[in-house]
């Protein structure tokens, strides 16, 4: 009877698997062309920016100079005294009591025949390339009756000079002094001398050294590979500054946008909360200069041709370290802060931070349309100040679109509770984050297939796949990472009825000092590289379409059946019908494609593929091209043909519609 029973139970077990096989085997994908879904929201994939693993200063910012204005807790922390063996003279720093700009440097030089100076050593060394030009400046005035002169070197890391330049003739006022030099060499680990040559005394701030060519040649400017390759993303928003930067360990430490903007020499120093923050990585020479700041944002924002989505403190710290909390009677400066803001990108040049912006470079309004309260805050005391900051905001600018927070995580008792609390407040966007690993992503492709269409809409504002964690801590940005987030985004576009917006995190990050990984761009001071997930945000946001339409397999959408993952729109722009494949199997599919609701379509698609079996596999700035999208045409006939989909494989289809 035992034995019967057995051969019962392994002949149920064989034909359940051959029907499981069967079932595997009909990869047929049926595109209604015809029945139009929900519109895709311009602004559906963008960019999140934030401070972290030297990003701005160090990292897009494209200063050269570290601690230019002496202004960090060691005001000589990125500087080296040029005494010689024998002192001629000395080196001291002065405090003006100014609360923003408080220090300079003084160089008293007691020999005719020689120099006395300082070296900076950037941030890990400054890059500079052959035959590129430098822009030097200084605020500087001399003391006393004897006129000595400037000499600026730049070396390399054996001390070689590869470039130099000069400046005289100073007054006993403070002005600003430029010169340029021309490098001869290139060097990543290059340095920046500043001698004081001949009897007298200098005094000096803001010490600073920029590339000539800087993002669209601007002063004060951007690194112009980075921004070349957020460009290249074509994003729809740009979220800003952070992220963890908003919230700072202390309310003392936030970001505080009004400190970011005005002339670049008056703008506050404070140390980076990413200095301290993890503690096998904490840079002790990581500050905001804020020469980055919330006027160089939207600029930013207006060449990219992406919304600027600001975020704001709302009078909470970092939960996560010491969650200081302002008294709600106090709560109408941080308010106060919001309004402003709104006013510095938007209002006239009549108003008072609308005439700042104006006196900055730039009278035209920015065209503000979204703001975030809080980054990622969560319990009772988030919602009461969330609520204060909605009700004076839609009070006196209603038109402007608010976002919520649902915590730091993609689910658990305190999502729930915020989720509730935000259909109540009905704000516009309620930002949810999720860090977690491929396996999540490839399983939550349907997370929002069920959220309420009425309630307010998502914005995906950090995510990213976190795979195992390398000896060092790295958590690598390999393809197997970048393959399930492209499998999860398929839902994000797929349910374009619910979600409006989403952007992967963070942004930059520095090869020598990082804090946290993965990461979208890595860069060091002389390139960066595009990682595969780079690639993933890349293919979603420049094959957007208009609107969704069903794609469907087995009577069913496509997220995961078969290791397959499909969203399909149509793009009203070049009548193409655009489907985004993801094969998460390590083996090819020959796919059967049916294109309904048209009459005809043309002979030829385009294809554009990332692939690659090897999943641990990631781009890096050694090895640039490891994963990268390879483009094709395929001939077709008629509105059914096949489609071999490679293994592990992110596929996007462009069909003209005839």
């Amino acid at each position: 009877m035992r034995l019967q029973m057995r051969k019962r139970l392994l002949l149920l077990s064989s034909l359940f698997m051959l029907l499981c096989s069967l079932k595997a085997q009909n990869n047929t994908i049926t595109i209604h062309a015809d029945q139009k879904g929900a519109n895709i929201s311009p602004t559906m994939w963008g960019l999140f920016f934030e401070d972290i693993n030297f990003a701005a200063d160090g990292g897009v910012y494209a200063e050269l100079v570290k601690n230019r204005s002496f202004e960090f807790n060691n005001p000589f922390m990125g500087w080296r005294r040029l005494m010689g063996r024998i002192p001629r003279g000395r080196l001291d720093v002065f405090n003006t009591g100014n609360p923003n700009n408080p220090r300079y440097i003084q160089i008293i030089n007691n020999s005719a025949d020689s120099t006395v100076g300082i070296q900076n050593e950037g941030f890990r060394g400054m890059g500079v390339q052959e035959g590129a030009t430098y822009n030097f400046s200084v605020l500087i005035k001399k003391a006393g009756t004897k006129n000595p002169s400037l000499v600026i070197e730049l070396v390399n890391s054996k001390g070689e000079v590869i470039g130099t330049t000069s400046l005289s003739g100073f007054t006993d006022k403070w002005n600003k002094h430029k010169a340029k030099l021309t490098a001869t060499a290139t060097e990543a680990k290059a340095s920046l001398r500043v001698l004081v040559k001949g009897e007298g005394t200098l005094h000096m701030d803001m010490i600073s050294l920029f590339p000539q060519d800087t993002w669209k040649g601007r002063e004060n400017g951007f690194r112009k590979d980075l921004v070349q390759k957020l460009y290249d993303l074509k994003p729809g928003f740009i979220r800003f500054p952070g992220g963890c930067i908003v919230e700072g360990r202390d309310l003392a430490n936030r970001y505080q946008w009004k400190n970011t903007v005005g002339k670049v020499e008056d703008r506050k120093v404070i140390i980076n909360r990413w200095s301290s923050e993890i503690a096998q990585r904490s840079p002790a020479d990581y500050y905001q200069s804020y020469g980055l700041g919330f006027y160089e944002y939207f600029l930013l924002a207006e060449d990219l041709g992406a919304e600027p989505l600001p975020i704001l403190n709302c009078g909470m710290a970092c939960q996560f370290n010491t969650g200081e909390l302002v008294a709600m009677e106090q709560l109408d400066t941080y308010i106060q802060d919001a309004l402003d803001l709104i006013e510095f990108a938007n209002g006239a040049i009549t108003t008072k931070w609308g005439k700042l912006r104006a006196e900055m470079g730039h009278p035209a309004p920015f065209n503000l349309k979204k703001l975030g309260v809080g980054n990622e805050q969560w319990g009772p005391e988030y919602i009461t100040r969330a609520k204060a900051f909605t009700a004076v905001i839609k009070k006196k600018y209603p038109t402007i679109e608010l976002i919520g927070s649902v915590g730091p995580y993609s689910g658990g008792e305190n999502f729930e509770y915020l989720w509730k609390e935000m259909k109540t407040l009905k704000p516009e966007l309620v930002d949810e984050h999720y860090y977690s690993p491929p396996n999540w992503f490839l399983r939550n492709a349907r997370r929002y297939d069920t959220y309420d269409v009425s309630g307010p809409k998502i914005f995906a504002g950090e995510f990213a796949a976190h795979d195992r964690p390398l000896p060092d801590g790295r958590r690598k940005n390999n393809w197997y990472g970048a393959l399930a987030e492209a499998a999860f985004m398929t839902g994000l576009e797929r349910n374009a009825r619910v979600v409006s917006m989403a952007s992967y995190a963070p942004l930059f990050a520095h090869v020598d000092v990082w804090q946290w990984s993965p990461n979208l761009i890595w860069f060091n001071n002389l390139t960066s590289v595009a990682t595969a997930n780079y690639y993933v945000q890349q293919l979603f946001s420049t094959n957007k379409g208009s609107y969704v339409v069903p794609a469907i397999m087995n009577e069913k959408s496509i997220a995961g059946e078969d290791s397959l993952y499909v969203s399909a729109t149509i793009d009203d722009r070049s009548n193409e019908i655009i489907i985004k494949l993801v094969n998460a199997n390590p083996a090819q599919k020959n796919i059967t494609i049916n294109i309904t609701g048209v009459t005809r379509i043309a002979n030829k698609l385009t294809v554009t593929t990332l692939s690659n079996t090897d999943l641990q596999l990631e781009n890096s700035v050694e090895q640039q091209t490891n994963i990268i999208p390879v483009k094709k045409e395929i001939s077709i006939s008629g509105n059914s043909f096949t489609y071999m989909a490679e293994a592990s494989s992110m596929n996007v289809i462009r069909i003209q519609k005839n």
